[in-house]
Formats: C-alpha cells, sequence, structure tokens
C-alpha cells in the first residue's frame, strides 16, 4: 500500500519553490506573518481553484474536515475564512503576477516544438482580450459603464501549446488597442491580431522590430493598391495585393508597403480582409493564420469555464487579481504536469481527476493512467484544436 505523499503534494512538488520565494522576498509578502505564509494562502487557493470551490466559506469546510492532512500537504498555519480573505486583501498579487512568469517560462520552454497544424518555423501569437464582468455595487473600483463594471484580461497566446506568453489585467474601459504599447516584440515572430488592434502608428512599431502581424482591417480603411498577384480562388482566396495607406496621416504612420488579402471562410460564411506585412507566406497560409487566432478566444472560454475567475473570493482589487494570477498558474502548472509526464490526456481530464484524488495517497501517475475512457466533451473540433495531445 502506497504510504507517500497526498496527489496534492505530488502536484506542488512542480512548482519551483525556490523562485516562488524571491517573488515573496521581492514584495515582502512574508513581512509580520507569523503563520499562514504566502505560499500557503498560494496552497490553498490553488486547491480551490483545482476542486471548483465556490466561496470562502466553501474552502475552509473542505480543508477543516481534512485537517489531519493539511500539514502533510504544506499548510502549517491555521486555516480559517478571515485568514484566506486577510491575507487576498493584503498580500501583493504582484508575488503571483511575477509567478506566472516564471512557470510562463517554463512551460514554453517545454511546448517550444509542438506544432499547431502550419508547419511554421516562426513564433505565432494570437492577441485578444476578453471581458470578466463584475457587479459595481460590489466592486466600486472596477468602474466599466455607468451602471455596470469589468475588468478586461488581455493574453497573448503562444500557440505552440497555447500557452499565455503575456497577460494584463486592466480595467473594463481600457481599449485593446492599448496594450500594444505595453509588448515588447520579438523580432521574427508573428502577431495575429482582430480588428480592435489596428492602429498604423502601433503597427508600424511592430515593424521597425522586424516582428510580423497580421491583422484584420476595418471597413473604412482607405488603402491605395500598387499591384496584384494571382490567386487560387478554388480555397477561398479572393485577393492578394500591394498596397499602401492612402489617407493622409495614416500614410504618415506606416509609411510602408502592406499586403492584402481577402478571404472568404466557407466554414463560417465570413469575408475576411487582411493586412500583414509579411510578405513571402503564401497568401492561403496568412488566410489560415489568422483564422488560428481562434485558439485564443477558446482559452478565454476554457479558463472560464474550468477555473474560478468569474466567481470570486473577495472584493477588493488585490483579491481579485491575486485569485486570477494564481488560477493562471494553475492552468500553466498544469499544462507542465501533462508535459513532463508525458500525458496522453486532455487538460479537462486532468483537472477533472485531481480534483477528486488530491487527498488520496497514490502515485500521481498512477491517478492519471488509470483511465480506461475519452473525454467526450472535448470531442468536438473546436476544442480538440486546443487541447488534444
Amino acid at each position: 500500500m502506497y504510504k507517500g505523499q497526498t496527489v496534492f503534494s505530488q502536484i506542488m512538488d512542480f512548482l519551483p519553490i525556490k523562485k516562488f520565494r524571491r517573488c515573496v522576498d521581492r514584495y515582502n509578502g512574508n513581512y509580520r506573518v507569523r503563520s499562514f505564509t504566502c505560499f500557503e494562502q498560494f496552497l490553498c487557493m490553488a486547491f480551490a481553484q483545482l476542486t471548483y470551490r465556490e466561496s470562502l466559506r466553501d474552502i475552509h469546510c473542505c480543508l477543516r474536515a481534512m485537517k489531519q492532512k493539511l500539514y502533510h500537504m504544506g499548510i502549517r498555519g491555521k486555516v480559517s475564512r478571515s485568514t484566506i480573505a486577510d491575507a487576498n486583501e493584503n498580500r501583493d498579487w504582484r508575488i503571483y503576477c511575477d509567478f506566472v512568469q516564471i512557470l510562463i517560462h517554463q512551460a514554453r520552454q517545454l511546448y517550444s516544438n509542438d506544432d499547431f497544424g502550419l508547419q511554421l518555423q516562426e513564433t505565432v501569437y494570437a492577441l485578444d482580450a476578453t471581458i470578466i464582468d463584475l457587479c459595481l455595487s460590489v466592486f466600486p473600483w472596477a468602474r466599466y459603464r455607468k451602471s455596470s463594471g469589468a475588468i478586461k484580461l488581455h493574453t497573448l497566446l503562444d500557440l505552440k501549446g497555447n500557452i499565455p506568453s503575456f497577460i494584463a489585467i486592466t480595467e473594463g474601459r481600457v481599449h485593446e488597442v492599448n496594450i500594444l504599447d505595453e509588448l515588447i516584440p520579438e523580432a521574427g515572430a508573428i502577431y495575429i491580431m482582430d480588428r480592435g488592434y489596428f492602429d498604423f502608428e502601433r503597427l508600424y512599431t511592430l515593424h521597425q522590430y522586424s516582428s510580423f502581424f497580421v491583422v484584420r482591417a476595418k471597413a473604412s480603411i482607405s488603402l491605395r493598391r500598387l499591384y496584384s498577384m494571382a490567386v487560387d480562388k478554388s480555397c477561398g482566396l479572393r485577393c492578394d495585393q500591394i498596397v499602401v495607406p492612402a489617407a493622409f496621416y495614416a500614410k504618415k504612420n506606416y509609411p510602408e508597403k502592406l499586403r492584402r488579402i481577402k478571404f472568404f471562410d466557407t466554414d463560417k460564411g465570413n469575408r475576411l480582409n487582411l493586412l500583414t506585412n509579411q510578405m513571402t507566406l503564401p497568401a492561403f497560409t496568412i488566410a489560415q493564420l489568422y483564422r488560428c487566432r481562434w485558439q485564443v478566444e477558446l482559452f478565454f472560454k476554457w479558463i472560464k469555464q474550468h477555473l474560478r475567475i468569474k466567481a470570486f473570493y473577495g472584493t477588493s482589487e488585490n483579491a481579485v487579481k491575486t485569485q486570477i494570477w494564481i488560477a493562471i498558474s494553475v492552468y500553466v502548472l498544469v499544462a507542465i504536469i501533462k508535459k513532463q509526464l508525458k500525458l496522453d490526456l486532455s487538460l479537462y481530464t486532468i483537472l477533472q481527476i485531481f480534483s477528486i484524488t488530491l487527498f488520496e495517497k497514490m502515485p500521481i501517475l498512477q491517478a492519471l493512467a488509470e483511465t480506461d475512457y475519452k473525454n467526450k466533451i472535448t470531442s468536438g473540433h473546436i476544442q480538440l484544436n486546443l487541447f488534444e495531445s
């Protein structure tokens, strides 16, 4: 009979603990803390994410029922509802934000050789944002509209492994295009964006850093065609042209040539008017690249369905951001475990198994290997693209 660690402890063993402590020390997270350290707070919040807890009372009741096992899970301090609430209120959320970046760096190295379907050597990113609605009377700091509150989660998703490489949490009123000012462009990388990020001045900044972009053009944009290339209309292409901005300020903000590709998406019946500074790839590959942007939409849908980022355990800005960053760290941690253990399971299936085996004392591979079923929920074409092995 196995007498070792619980499944939860084995999951947490994949965390780089020394690097986590450096993040805590950077912001003096444990200053004058006698019990319930930042790491114990992280463990409790990660437990809540892995087991789909609904509230602080829910977390407290579950942990209290298993209090004899908490010490072996790494939770030495007293766990109460007020203790967790105070920690979420007062511990700097930047601790967990910095720690997520460490996990992301580790995960991207593991998934660097994965292929997302187009067999390109370049790193391809999909950039988008999603709204998380909040009640304005409960979260007065998150003003979005006159009578509603919200925050916005901006994500730059690396399509190799669907790992977020950049995440920013802002007020709901912040427009998506402003996030381009915070990105550090990567030379040679391809950035796929919707029309909300269309801004000639910012796109030219990407071009100057030797980065490539594929963006959906706004309907009102005025362009002057220089010449056209032949296209195969049987695959959905309508035109492949070299153009320049026609308006005075647009031409001033982007003085170089652009490539315009028009594509008819037969699956959804959409007509796509794409602009890019990538002049060498085939036009059909550019169109397929833009269709891969849907992966970031699926990422938002997945984390909203399977992680606790829509209902919050605290009402302050610090508590909300802490919960979101820890939720993202759990997502990246599960992706790391999947890759390091070479599991042929979807992230959804792994999370479901973890949710009912956290307190079991059994090898983690045994818990994950004894599954003689296929995940039927992710059998649809859309989710398979995102989470199949």
